[in-house]
């Protein structure tokens, strides 16, 4: 199976990457998504209802939920620290999933075990 960091390498080949600020909102919940995001350098927390949930670092994806059939973001993200993200539209994500099966396996474990954790954080709120 794909490490981490090399389903970022995949995201990376595929689109220039975006810079954040240390505070700047990557996305909120309940906005439209457009991409799926990598994090190249940095840190982005991860909130619900305005709770900070989790803090995912280089190396880790995250807002794969909208490519797969989720209706805007159920959570917002927030750079920790300045950060480079690397990202996938949704033709750009059925691309790489063509291309290397394996991505896509990754990218599913990783949207399934952060529903996991956000829901296991949520129920003992």
């Amino acid at each position: 199976m794909l490490e981490p960091a090399n389903t970022v390498s995949i995201l990376q080949k595929q689109s220039d990457p975006k810079t954040f600020s240390a505070g700047q909102v990557i996305f909120k919940e309940g906005d439209p998504a457009k991409y799926m995001y990598g994090i190249l350098d940095g840190e982005v927390n991860i909130s619900v209802n305005g709770n900070i949930v989790e803090t995912i670092g280089k190396g880790e994806v995250f807002g794969t939920g909208t490519l797969i059939g989720v209706d805007g973001r159920t959570y917002t993200a927030i750079a920790n620290t300045d950060c480079t993200l690397a990202f996938l539209d949704e033709k750009r994500f059925l691309f790489a999933v063509q291309e290397t099966p394996m991505f896509a396996l990754n990218v599913m474990k990783s949207y399934s075990e952060r529903i996991d954790r956000l829901a296991h954080t949520i129920m003992s709120a």
